[in-house]
């Protein structure tokens, strides 16, 4: 059970089922040969760059996995200490040898493959000598001193006195050689001060160096009392004294971990006595109050003997296969000895230990994770060797934390050390009701702090306890408390929001394998699979108690439901608002209940009951708790009341409360803008439904006629709302008309089809109004949904001959809403709405009243869909790929009047289109471009296609360009086809001049279409009229614009249309050449620099003598200078090309 907190990922399970994937270590052979060549890539910093790359990624697939590596890890070490160990080896080829073997460590982790170092005698001076070489403050090669330094502490443990190695030290007269002993040494404490993992590296050696008996004797004293000079002249307020306490206190605690007890006794109180001056628990810096206290547990190990306290709780059986068989004759024993007389006598705990406890019982409310877990763990180690008393007094301290003027980081601490205590037997079992009973709280622990809540880390850490206890006690202990535990660990391994929390409870159980195949660790990590499926248990859900509701209704109605109702008066926001829910779901859960066995709701709520549920809106609307920051929770919550009580067909027809209702609902729609973004859709969504439930239940008469006073002022209020200036208020309004019964609709269909088509048109006003726009389409569809078709009837009661047209050109005037914002295509979202609306509406009347559909009509839609499936948004093109097949191939009847049906059904056959991720540009635009085939496809095709290829996302461009490349390929050989081709490509240019959207991505289409030679058959004409028509539109499309690239892009095609013979090639040049004097720098050198490369490829049509000339010009001339010079050059390319100077037109003053 992991207590961090981790992501809440569908992919989870897929990516821990297959974490455990290997058998063996498989790139063995390819990892042999990389270590293998390592010398043929000395002196090439990029081959070592790649190699070190490929060993990284082989390395980090056994993350999870490392033990793999260990038949492996002698041959890889040795072949990288070859390459060390060789003198001719350069110094960067040692240093990525070593940066090899540092990979591994991490993989594989320090000590295990610390043993597999060299450790003679001879490898001490070697490695010794191999630091004169370093520098410690260069941060390229660290990874070097840390493996010396890793390498150095083994070699450290030859069984053979130091002194043997120095032979004599006395060189010359008068100098002497610093000893081995004294050189490690000084490397040690060099290292333990640098910023680098060096560091960590150096404390390992000093703790197996210092604690050596020969170093120990002479230089353990010294060593101490440079660590704690090092400690009290340093601060934790600077990055520097930092780094030297942090190393300082690695060592130390590495120290008093392997050192003798006996050994490191004499000195225990001086550290003591240096740390607590030391103020750690003061420091900002995590990592220096986790090391504080992990050498604090150290020392209180030192001051206490290493013993087994004997009168520790001892299970008789430790395994857990064995605790799940069911129980035998014989049971197991368990044993709780007490001390002998002895054993007491000898057991003298130093004051000092209560200075040790005490900084570990601060240490369990430290504000980081990793300090109270590591204080946990102190806790329980140093409980072991505490007499009974003593230990029990711990116990008692420990429970302290758990107050509620304790911070959760105390429970949290304080759920840490009791699992601990637990697992080690110091828990007696005389101990559990109190533990037990704090547990449970911290099961449901959860602290309010602003608008949030803290304690997830605490239910989690209660979870673990739970799970400790259940395998450190015997059934026996347990019993008493076992369905307390078990009711507190269901409640939250189904209901806890939380994911860590429900995945930690759901594997906690102590006999719970049949709960967990329902409530496995990955079933209740999906919150929504948990508040709703698993269980029928409810405390903080409404939607379980609904489900709740059919196995005890007699209980949730006399029980449950009076305490509901005096909670929605509640004065905490969260608790009022889970309340109304709660009533809400019960109310409605109740009435099916009833309606199944032929009863009334009120057979189960009296009458004092269905009281409260009628004044729960008006109290909540006289304390205006409808207002401020928790208002918006409120409406949504008293919305779904409504709707559920509607459906629950309360008795309130002809109620003021129904007045009442109306008004928080019209409210609510006309003050949308109001609410806050991220919950603007839920509250939308819940007054619709809301609204649409009232008037099905209250304000329909018996015969099924709208009430005429209430449909009136309803109509008059809400048609009128469509012109507010709110966007949002037109939003709410769209929708609640959409939602309107039919029997409300009869008589003023028209008023509200016009009413909504008025909302779908841009005016200057609001044309950002998109999102008003998408719902009232979405409203337009339902209503016509709701109303059905009438071909016969009138106007007013359903759609007919009279109101279908105006209903499809508002529909169809939305797929060219192309309205942009700084959130970007608004427009999209209205288009996506309107080809949804198309494909309800079509499919409806197909069904109902095929007559109705119009060849015009279905045209309209057919081409207008064709054209959105071409272009570059993904999502919005797979959707309209979609709604087009879906009326080629519907599941019902056939669409009338669909132009080129055969021909479309052998282009987009059903058994391949259904396969088809129209979402992905490779497989949708092969397919659409087929469409530009078909005459009455082929405009609206390319009207689409044309946005995609010269757009700016790299995949759509590169597969619509290709896919387009293909079409025109395969139309060469037919010149009418491509005469018709053309003349549609320029009817699209210039229906969409200075449309910015279009035409400048279409001269970039043309531009690729030209460089590619798609019309390299015009040229064998002179002035044809393609070249003419398109020359004109490039004129008139950059005719005073300033759009930079929108003149690049026209570059483009000018200079595409100079192979083109006759007088257009001589038109062509003199508009090249008037863009060579822009006043835009960057236009003339764009302009040169193409016309550069154009006459190049394309010289053999020129004057040979006049090309060479211009070529000169042109790459000669400083194109960005001021523009008389650049008049002078551009006038010579006139005159080589016989083109008549353009002349300059004097600018009219003003009156």
């Amino acid at each position: 059970m992991a207590l961090g907190a981790g992501p809440e990922d569908e992919s989870e399970a897929e990516a821990l089922a297959g974490g455990c994937a290997f058998e063996a270590f498989g790139e063995s052979a390819e990892t042999r040969a990389l270590l293998g060549r390592l010398r043929t890539l000395r002196g090439d910093p990029a081959a070592h760059e790649g190699a070190l790359e490929r060993f990284r990624v082989i390395m980090d697939k056994y993350q999870e996995q490392p033990h793999l590596l260990d038949p492996h890890l002698e041959w890889m070490m040795n072949l990288l200490l070859d390459t060390v160990r060789d003198k001719t080896s350069p110094a960067d080829l040692v240093h990525l040898a070593f940066k090899f073997l540092y990979i591994i460590t991490k993989v594989r982790g320090y000590k295990t493959f610390l043993r597999l170092f060299p450790h003679e005698v001879a490898d001490v001076l070697p490695v010794l000598d191999m630091f004169t070489d370093q520098n410690p403050k260069d941060h390229e090669t660290w990874e070097t001193r840390y493996m010396l330094l890793l390498w150095l502490s083994v070699t450290c443990l030859i069984p053979f006195d130091f002194s043997r190695l120095d032979g004599n030290l006395l060189t010359q007269p008068g100098q002497s050689q610093m000893s081995t002993m004294d050189r490690i040494l000084q490397i040690a404490e060099s290292y333990l001060l640098v910023s680098d993992k060096a560091r960590d590296a150096a404390a390992v050696l000093v703790s197996k160096f210092v604690t050596r008996p020969d170093v120990r004797e002479k230089k353990m004293a010294c060593f101490l009392d440079w660590s704690l000079c090092t400690l009290a002249h340093s601060s934790f307020q600077t990055i520097e004294g930092v780094i030297a306490m942090d190393g300082t206190l690695q060592a130390l605690a590495q120290i008093f971990k392997h050192g003798k007890r006996e050994d490191c006794l004499p000195y225990a109180v001086t550290v003591l006595q240096g740390l607590d001056g030391c103020r750690l628990p003061n420091s900002n810096q995590t990592l220096l109050r986790k090391l504080g206290v992990k050498l604090m547990q150290r020392l209180g190990l030192t001051f206490l003997k290493p013993r087994v306290a004997q009168w520790r709780y001892q299970r008789g059986c430790r395994s857990l296969a064995a605790n799940l068989q069911p129980s035998t004759v014989n049971p197991p024993t368990v044993t709780t000895q007490a001390e002998s007389p002895d054993d007491a006598e000898d057991y003298d705990v130093p004051e000092e230990v209560e200075t040790v406890i005490e900084q570990l019982l601060v240490g369990l409310k430290d504000k980081d994770t990793i300090v109270r877990w590591s204080a946990a763990k102190g806790i329980g180690r140093v409980a072991g060797r505490l007499p009974k008393e003593l230990a029990d007094d711990v116990v008692g301290s420990v429970l302290d934390c758990f107050s509620f003027q304790e911070t959760d980081s105390a429970w949290h601490g304080g759920c840490l050390a009791l699992a601990e205590l637990g697992r080690r037997g110091l828990l007696l079992p005389s101990r559990l009701a109190d533990v037990v009973a704090v547990i449970l709280k911290a099961l449901t622990y959860d602290e309010k702090r602003g608008a949030c809540s803290v304690g997830a880390n605490v239910r989690d850490a209660a979870c673990y306890v739970c799970w400790a206890f259940a395998r450190a006690y015997e059934p026996q202990e347990l019993k008493p408390f076992v369905a307390s535990i078990s009711s507190a660990l269901v409640i939250a391994a189904l209901f806890d929001r939380s994911v860590n929390c429900r995945r930690a409870a759901s594997g906690t159980f102590p006999h719970g394998i049949d709960v967990l195949t329902s409530a496995d660790y990955f079933a209740v990590g999906n919150r929504s699979n948990c508040f709703l499926v698993i269980r029928v248990i409810r405390e903080l859900s409404a939607k379980a108690l609904h489900n709740l509701t059919p196995q005890a209704p007699e209980y949730m109605a006399s029980q449950v439901f009076p305490r509901l109702l005096s909670m929605t008066q509640s004065l905490d926001l969260h608790t009022r608002h889970g309340a109304v829910l709660a009533c809400a779901e019960v109310a409605l859960s109740l009435h099916r209940l009833a309606a199944q066995e032929g009863r009334l709701v009120t057979d189960f709520l009296d009458e004092k009951m269905v009281q409260g549920l009628r004044e729960i809106h008006q109290q909540l609307h006289e304390r205006q708790l409808y207002r401020g920051l928790g208002g918006e929770l409120m409406r949504h919550a008293v919305c779904i009341l409504i709707e559920n009580l509607s459906l629950a067909q309360m008795p309130f027809k002809g109620d003021p409360i129904i007045e009442g209702w109306q008004c928080l609902i019209n409210d609510t729609l006309r003050n949308l803008h109001l609410i806050s973004g991220h919950s603007r859709q839920q509250v939308k969504e819940a007054a619709v439904s809301a609204l649409a439930a009232l008037c099905n239940e209250y304000y329909r008469t018996e015969s099924g006629e709208a009430v005429p006073a209430v449909q009136k002022e309803l109509m008059k209020q809400f048609l009128a709302m469509l012109q507010c200036s709110e966007e949002m208020t037109r939003c709410g309004f769209s929708l609640a008309l959409g939602a309107f019964p039919g029997f409300l609709l009869k008589g003023h269909l028209q008023q509200v089809l016009c009413g909504l088509a008025a909302v779908t048109h841009i005016s200057p006003e609001d044309v950002s109004f998109a999102e008003a726009r998408r719902d009232a389409l979405k409203a337009i569809a339902r209503v016509c949904q709701t109303v059905g078709v009438s071909s016969e009837g009138a106007a007013d009661q359903g759609l007919c001959q009279q109101n279908v047209a105006g209903v499809y050109d508002s529909l169809l005037a939305c797929l060219r809403d192309y309205t942009t914002d700084s959130r970007g295509d608004v427009g999209a979202w209205v288009r996506e709405a309107a080809m949804s609306s198309l494909l309800d509406l079509t499919l409806l009347l197909a069904r109902e009243q095929p007559d109705l559909i119009e060849a015009a009509i279905c045209k309209r839609v057919l081409c207008g869909l064709a054209q959105q499936a071409s272009e570059k948004i993904d999502r919005f093109r797979a959707h309209a790929a979609h709604v087009f097949l879906a009326l080629l191939h519907p599941e019902g009847p056939a669409i009338p009047h669909v132009p080129h049906r055969a021909e479309l059904e052998l282009l987009l056959p059903r058994s391949e289109v259904a396969s088809v991720n129209w979402a992905a540009a490779s497989q949708a635009f092969p397919r659409v471009t087929r469409l530009l085939a078909l005459p009455t496809y082929r405009y609206h095709v390319l009207l689409g296609l044309v946005v995609s290829v010269g757009g700016l996302t790299e995949s759509t461009v590169r597969y619509s360009t290709q896919s387009l490349f293909e079409f025109m390929e395969g139309i060469q050989s037919d010149p009418k086809a491509l005469e018709d081709f053309s003349g549609a490509l320029l009817q699209v240019f210039e229906d969409n001049l200075l449309n910015e959207r279009v035409s400048v991505p279409l001269l970039k289409t043309l531009d690729q279409m030209l460089a590619n030679g798609c019309f390299e058959v015009f040229t064998t004409e002179e002035d044809h009229p393609f070249c003419t028509k398109l020359l004109t539109l490039c004129k008139e499309e950059i005719k005073k614009s300033k759009d930079v690239q929108k003149l690049r892009a026209s570059i483009a095609v000018f200079c595409g249309l100079v192979p083109f013979p006759g007088g257009v090639r001589k038109k062509v040049l003199l508009q090249l050449f008037l863009l060579l004097c822009h006043p835009f720098p960057m236009i003339r050198k764009t302009t040169a620099g193409q016309v550069y490369e154009t006459l190049l490829t394309y010289g053999d049509t020129l004057d040979a003598d006049a090309l060479e000339e211009a070529l000169t010009v042109l790459s000669n001339t400083a194109w960005d200078a001021e523009l008389p010079l650049v008049r002078e050059q551009r006038n010579r390319l006139c005159d080589l090309f016989h083109v008549p100077r353009p002349q300059l037109v004097p600018k009219t003053g003003a009156c």
